[in-house]
């Protein structure tokens, strides 16, 4: 299995989605809706690629694509695909006042956490017909880069998160991984029996990390935080309370600390087996082989669906697109490189060179994906995976209702009045759409 992309990565992938939702709505939409015409009605040639390509992408893919791009340079060898790699911490900033100056180059790569919002500043063309087979895609991925009746991005990587478990520990004790909320004390105590203090790890950084896990908690429920329209939150509902009992419970119960780990200590909280389990992403397997040595996954780890409470299972997705801005200089090659991108033998080289896994579904059939056990659940969370709220009141809103989340888990109020008070004050903050 190739080498994914380190915890540092990760984590800033993760902050620099959150950054750039809150720098996009900051910056107001870049051009009004219908100030160009889109691409939609447009068709791409299969001629070759001509001109140069002016590409941003953010940190270590940034410094990867150069070399991925060389191929589809061989390919066409009149276009030159000019990459900037701009560092997470600045990307935000950089790709927001593009917008707002209409200063922008001709295309880059959207991260799932903050594509809605990207999107919404209709700074991105419509995909041309028939440039790529929507059907293709995972269609949560495929959904997701819909904006106003239309395709605006092509997925381009995607992840789902699962239940990640000490498979050594929990054969030891006969249990296995929960299937349901009904089976975690029985998967808990057990494990506590081979000498696990805490067997199930949370997202307990109480902010909107937390947040976010409560999220699937609530899906799972057969809830949402948020109304169907995008204009509501919907934070102090039964199906809510019934998911933040659950969640809390897991801590008041002793089967979960509320003091860790924080996301970049897993690896030694699950390696010593403080924790027995951990909702991660597929890079998780990766990690404790570098922190232990080759082949301590495969003896020591199991993986496992979410378990499913009265709403399913889901997991949070993940995963970046591509997309063309409106004002793009060379639209016709910037497209033909995203059709490029698209193509599954690419898209598994891409997994071999930096880790990413596949949108499209079909590369997922190659054996050095499909012949992974680790990723066979992960292909299977990805269709019932789910997003945050994609507005931009999410930003403040998480972290209000990680910190809120806090108060219950040290039995400092009750989950029914820290719902309430969430939902007072995320109604305050508004959603953020009109």
């Amino acid at each position: 299995m190739s080498a994914l992309p380190s915890r540092p990565l990760r984590r800033t992938l993760l902050v620099s989605g959150v950054a750039l939702t809150a720098a996009i709505v900051l910056a107001g939409c870049g051009r009004a809706s219908g100030d160009s015409e889109a691409a939609a009605g447009t068709v791409v040639g299969d001629d070759a690629a001509t001109g140069t390509v002016e590409f941003w992408a953010a940190g270590a893919e940034g410094e990867a694509l150069p070399a991925f791009f060389e191929e589809f340079e061989k390919e066409n060898p009149d276009v030159t695909v000019n990459v900037t790699s701009i560092p997470e911490s600045e990307f935000a900033t950089k790709v927001s006042a593009a917008v707002a100056a209409g200063n922008v180059p001709d295309a880059t790569f959207l991260l799932s956490q903050s594509q809605a919002s990207m999107l919404a500043t209709d700074a991105f063309a419509s995909v041309p017909d028939g440039l790529v087979d929507g059907d293709a895609f995972f269609d949560n991925m495929w959904d997701a880069a819909q904006y106003d009746g239309a395709a605006h991005a092509v997925p381009w990587y995607t992840y789902a998160q699962a239940f990640y478990y000490r498979k050594d520990l929990a054969d030891a004790a006969g249990v296995e991984p929960p299937a349901t909320w009904d089976d975690y004390a029985a998967f808990a105590k057990a494990m506590q029996a081979q000498g696990v203090k805490f067997p199930i790890g949370l997202s307990v950084e109480w902010n909107e990390y937390t947040a976010q896990q409560f999220n699937d908690f609530s899906i799972q429920a057969g809830g949402s935080l948020i109304s169907d329209d995008n204009a509501e939150w919907t934070i102090d509902t039964p199906e809510n309370l019934a998911a933040l009992e659950t969640f809390t419970n897991l801590i008041l119960d002793g089967y979960a600390s509320p003091d860790g780990p924080t996301f970049l200590d897993t690896v030694p909280w699950f390696t010593s087996g403080q924790i027995g389990a951990y909702v991660n992403g597929p890079w998780f397997p990766s990690w404790l082989d570098e922190a232990n040595g080759e082949g301590w996954s495969s003896e020591n780890l199991g993986v496992a669906l979410n378990a499913a409470g009265p709403g399913g299972s889901t997991s949070a997705i993940g995963g970046g697109s591509l997309a063309v801005f409106e004002d793009a200089k060379n639209a016709d090659a910037a497209w033909k490189l995203v059709r490029w991108m698209s193509q599954p033998e690419n898209q598994v080289a891409w997994y071999e060179r930096f880790g990413n896994l596949p949108a499209v579904e079909a590369a997922w059939d190659e054996p050095v994906i499909a012949d992974d056990p680790f990723l066979t659940v992960i292909k299977e969370a990805i269709p019932m995976a789910s997003a945050v709220p994609a507005v931009p009141g999410w930003l403040e809103v998480s972290a209000m209702l990680g910190s809120e989340m806090e108060r219950a888990a040290r039995g400092q109020a009750t989950p029914a009045e820290v719902l309430a008070a969430a939902q007072a004050k995320a109604d305050a903050i508004g959603t953020g759409v009109e």
